[in-house]
This record gives C-alpha cells, sequence and structure tokens, in this order.
C-alpha cells in the first residue's frame, strides 16, 4: 500500500505512462534450515563454539543439507535434545570444513598496476611512495569465488559470483553493497576499471536472481540490502570509462535495483498540513535474529520479553541494513536521553543519507536515460528525484538548526543530533544549486557548533558515546568521504577550505596509523590520530576496502597541494583559527 500511494503521488506530476514496479518476484528470505533458521542453526550458536556468530554461518557443508540434518536429527535424539558443548562441536567437525575461506581463492587483478596513475597525483614524495604501497593492497584483498560453489549451491551461504572481486578485509570474506562504492572509486584511480566493471556485473548477476542486492553475498543476508549506491557506482565507472554501451546494457537492471528501493521503503509523513513521501530502513524478513549475530541478538531479545522480541530482531536487521550496525540514531530517545540497543526503533527514523542517496539515484537514472536518448525516461526518474528532493526539503531539513536532521516518525519531529550522514545530501547534491553558498556556511557552523572540527583523528560519526561501533569516538573512512566532499562540492568558502583541512587530517591519521601496525583500518579513534577504533560486537577489522579508497579519493583531490611534513602543523593551525 505503501508503494501504490508513492506511485499514486506520483502520477500527480508525471503525464506520462510509469514503468516502476516490475520487481513482483523479490526474493527477500533465505529458507535454509542449516544458515538462515531454524533449531540447528539455535543450538550451533547459543553453544557459543566460536567467539564469533559469523564464523559458523560462513562455513560450508561436507554434505548436502539433507544429510547435514538427518545427522543432526540423530545428535538430539542421542542427546534428549540437549547436547553438551563438546558434542555441538563435534557436530560441526564432522558436517562442516573448518575454513570457510577454502570456498574462495586468491585472484590477481589483471589491471592491477604496479605504479598506479594516482601516483602523478601526488607531489609529497613520502606520500607518493606511501600510496604506492598502499597500492599493494588491492591484489591482497583480490577474491573470486570457486567452481564449485557453483556446482552445489545448496552447501554454502556464499552466492555465486562469476568475476573476482574485492572483499572489505578480516571477518568480511566476501563481497559487500556499500563497502564496494568506496573501493571502486579508489580502484578507478588506481587504474582497475576492468576489476571495476567485473564487480558491477557480480551485482547485476545477483539483481537478476534475487530482485535486489542483498547487504554482502550471502545467503543469510538475503533479507536485507545496505545504503543504495549501484547507480553512484555506475556514474563513477562511467566518468572514467565513458563505456556508453556497458550503460546501454545494464541499465534495465540498474532500474530494476532503485525500483526495489521506491517499492520497500517509503513511507508517508505529514507536516505543514502536507503529506511527503520519505524513505526509512525496513526488512521483509524471516523471524528470528540475525544469522551472522544469532546469539548476540538472542541474548538481548531475553531482556525484553516474546511480546517484543520480533520487533526487536526486525529493527535490528533493518538498522544492519543502514549499514550502520549500530548506533544510537536508532534508539529511543526521551527527553533528549538515548536508550540502548534493547529500545532500537530503526523502522520509524527518517535517515538523512537515505533519502539522498535515493534522491541521487533517482537524478542519475534520469541522466543516464539522457545520455541513452530515452527522454520519457529520462523525465520520469527527473520527478521522482523531484519527489524524494521534497521531502528532504521539507521533513529532513531544519530551519533552526539550518542543518538536514533525521526525523522522528513516532515523535513527529527532527532528532537534534550530529550524525556525519547529516551531510549527506551536500556529498549528493540534492539541494537547490542557488542555496550553496548559504549552505556552505550553515554546514561549517553545524561542525564547529559539534566541535568536529577540534578532532585530529577524523570526523567522528557521532557525539554520543554509546558504546556501540558506529558512535563517538570512531571516526568512519566512508563518512569521511561524504562530510569531506559534501563540503568540497558547494564550491564556496569557508566549506572548500575546511574539506582540505579535514582531508588532510585524515590522511595524516592514516599514514600515522599504517606507520605503527602496518595496515588500514575498517575504522578509526577521532581522538587519537592513527589509534583503531572499537565497540561493537566485533573486534576491529583489517584490510581494508574502503579505508583505501577513501585515502586515494583524498590524494587525487589535494595530493598536489599537501605535504606529510607540513600536514599536521597546517590540521592544528588551522582549527586554532577556527
Amino acid at each position: 500500500m505503501l508503494y501504490h500511494s508513492f506511485l499514486a503521488c506520483l502520477v500527480i506530476h508525471l503525464s506520462t505512462a510509469a514503468t516502476i514496479g516490475k520487481n513482483g518476484k523479490i526474493r527477500h528470505d533465505c529458507n535454509s534450515s542449516i544458515y538462515c533458521q531454524g533449531d540447528l542453526l539455535k543450538t550451533v550458536q547459543l553453544a557459543e563454539i566460536f567467539n564469533d556468530s559469523k564464523t559458523f554461518v560462513d562455513l560450508y557443508q561436507l554434505n548436502d543439507p539433507e544429510v547435514t540434518l538427518s545427522n543432526f536429527k540423530k545428535l538430539m535424539e542421542a542427546t534428549d535434545n540437549n547436547p553438551n558443548h563438546s558434542q555441538v562441536t563435534e557436530f560441526v567437525s564432522e558436517n562442516f570444513a573448518q575454513e570457510s575461506d577454502s570456498e574462495l581463492e586468491t585472484w590477481s587483478p589483471p589491471d592491477w598496476q604496479e605504479n598506479p596513475p594516482i601516483l602523478n597525483r601526488i607531489k609529497d614524495e613520502t606520500y607518493r611512495k606511501w600510496v604506492k604501497e598502499l597500492n599493494r593492497i588491492w591484489p591482497q584483498l583480490a577474491r573470486k569465488v570457486k567452481p564449485e560453489v557453483a556446482e552445489h549451491p545448496e552447501r554454502h551461504s556464499l552466492i555465486y559470483a562469476p568475476n573476482g572481486f574485492i572483499v572489505p578485509g578480516g571477518r568480511f570474506r566476501e563481497c559487500y553493497y556499500w563497502d564496494s562504492y568506496w573501493a571502486m572509486r579508489g580502484m578507478l584511480l588506481c587504474g582497475m576499471n576492468d576489476t571495476v566493471r567485473g564487480m558491477l556485473e557480480n551485482f547485476f548477476t545477483v539483481i537478476k536472481k534475487y530482485g535486489f542486492i542483498p547487504n554482502g553475498f550471502r545467503s543469510y543476508y538475503l533479507m536485507r540490502s545496505q545504503p543504495p549506491m549501484l547507480a553512484q557506482m555506475v556514474a563513477s565507472y562511467m566518468e572514467v570509462t565513458n563505456d556508453i554501451d556497458f550503460l546501454r546494457a545494464n541499465i534495465a537492471t540498474i532500474e530494476l535495483e532503485l525500483d526495489y528501493w521506491l517499492q520497500e521503503m517509503f513511507v508517508e509523513v505529514k507536516k505543514g498540513g502536507k503529506t511527503y513521501q520519505v524513505a526509512r530502513y525496513t526488512v521483509h524478513s524471516d523471524v528470528g535474529p540475525r544469522p551472522e549475530s544469532y546469539r548476540e541478538d538472542y541474548n538481548n531479545a531475553q531482556k525484553l520479553g516474546s511480546d517484543r522480541s520480533e520487533s526487536f530482531y526486525t529493527d535490528m536487521k533493518a538498522g544492519a541494513q543502514s549499514g550502520w550496525d549500530f548506533t544510537g540514531r536508532w534508539f529511543d530517545e526521551t527527553d533528549g536521553v538515548l536508550g540502548n540497543l534493547t529500545t532500537i526503533r530503526t523502522r520509524t527514523i527518517v535517515p538523512v543519507d537515505l533519502n539522498a542517496f535515493l534522491q541521487r539515484d533517482a537524478q542519475l537514472l534520469s541522466d543516464f536515460y539522457s545520455w541513452l536518448n530515452e527522454p520519457t525516461k529520462s523525465e520520469y526518474y527527473g520527478k521522482m528525484a523531484n519527489l524524494i528532493q521534497d521531502g528532504l526539503d521539507n521533513v529532513l531539513w531544519n530551519e533552526q538548526e539550518e542543518m538536514w536532521l533525521d526525523y522522528d516518525i513516532e515523535q513527529q519531529r527532527s532528532r537534534n543530533r550530529y550524525y556525519a550522514s547529516n551531510f549527506a545530501p551536500l556529498y549528493c547534491g540534492s539541494y537547490n544549486r542557488s542555496k550553496a553558498k548559504d549552505l556552505a556556511e550553515s554546514s561549517v557552523r553545524h561542525l564547529e557548533k559539534h566541535g568536529i572540527t577540534q578532532f585530529m583523528g577524523g570526523s567522528p560519526v557521532s557525539k554520543d558515546n554509546t558504546g556501540e561501533q558506529w558512535d563517538y569516538p570512531n571516526a568512519w573512512p566512508n563518512m569521511q568521504s561524504v562530510i569531506v566532499f559534501g563540503l568540497q562540492r558547494t564550491g564556496w568558502e569557508p566549506a572548500t577550505s575546511l574539506a582540505k583541512v579535514l582531508a588532510t587530517r585524515w590522511l595524516h591519521a592514516n599514514y600515522l596509523g599504517f606507520s605503527e601496525y602496518d595496515v588500514l583500518f575498517e575504522k578509526y579513534s577521532a581522538i587519537n590520530p592513527g589509534e583503531y577504533g572499537g565497540g561493537g560486537e566485533y573486534n576491529v577489522q583489517t584490510g581494508f576496502g574502503w579505508t583505501l579508497g577513501v585515502i586515494m579519493e583524498f590524494m587525487d583531490q589535494w595530493g598536489e597541494s599537501i605535504s606529510i611534513e607540513d600536514s599536521a602543523s597546517n590540521s592544528d593551525s588551522d582549527a586554532a583559527e577556527r
């Protein structure tokens, strides 16, 4: 009904027939009785035979599922449905391969270069040497799925993809959706156009099969997606290659993926006597905990009682779909005080970044169809972009704070808190360009008001010290890109100068961290430059695809004008001046 309401609203603005809603057979759920639901999954995960719940659901079966389930039934009968830790451990060792990495093979991207083009953009010799060393990380993160996964898909949680790809790193051994966007940006700057094209083709293959892109290429992720970045991936590829034939061959699949979000994620919000269509994260999936975090979700749900547990599980999955898993952004808020993870209610909060991403996606579809000389489709998606823009302008824009803020549907008000995601409309260009100067000034004031300009280790994603990994004091690479390029793309001072300061600090912090640990991390401490971040439900991971991508982005933009000698001191002096 929500989607049809959205479509009805759209018809008012359209004089031509729409070609939306083609996703008639979206497969949201994983029906595996081993990897996604059922007694086997519950028994193994609650036995705590692995420190990380993801470890088990990444293991593949030595036999067909019928044999695995039969052996489990025998175990339960022999133990009166109450096997002990050692018995569960033995069952897993006898029925599952003990190395999930064995589904994947290392792969050498054929377009990787020892001296990538990005080096020509870097003036400072020390930074140039560092980036050349970082460039060697791409092959370390390169993987390809073994043919046997395609031959026996029922034995694996891994979703088969035909082409090689870049993984984030650490426990994240498969391809992930929004991680890949920033990794692709970096790869394109390193001349790895063919690898990016192959990854896009992997995404297209999955969309054609399932109707959308799951969170990651695992069957247990089929209950949710991740922030919608596909159109922006394609746009980045097109900027470098101008491969119009590639676009023409795949435009219908790109459109299909956006249609999924338009169908599934929009709700009506009434404000100022008008009704707007805005997007929020939600899932339509199997009941129960997230399989890859089963124990953690189950234990938290026990604190709530059976009447609230299913709602909790759904909001946890929706929170994971946001990419911000987890954060006080999704917690209940009473009198300005945030709750904790057990108060999560993701589905009732309208996020700034999701709506900006979707507005940008719709505008890009309009641009793509214009390039392909299809004016009717171009006009359609242009008006779709305008409708989403209306929600950004009238629901998410807060006039008092002069900033976009998440909106609380239950409390019918803005959630007046700093989040790095507040800058997503700047990043996506989802605003009236005539207001760029005013937005540049108000955005800088927003950062200064919350003290963000004083951090030397990167801009924290929030100021809420909840203990969750997507909160203070963690600085995530992708959000540095959103803030920095959001400011830079306004084209106005003081935003552009601050963008350079923040980018320079981030590069220096990453350099310090790499010099100390010889790795890149998925997240960093905003307080201690170069130190890795913490919190959340797993240890900090190394690799790391999007960290590498953002470093390459910043070097491409500012590499000709910064140096290792003055980067830290310049950042300090600029902060003092501010």
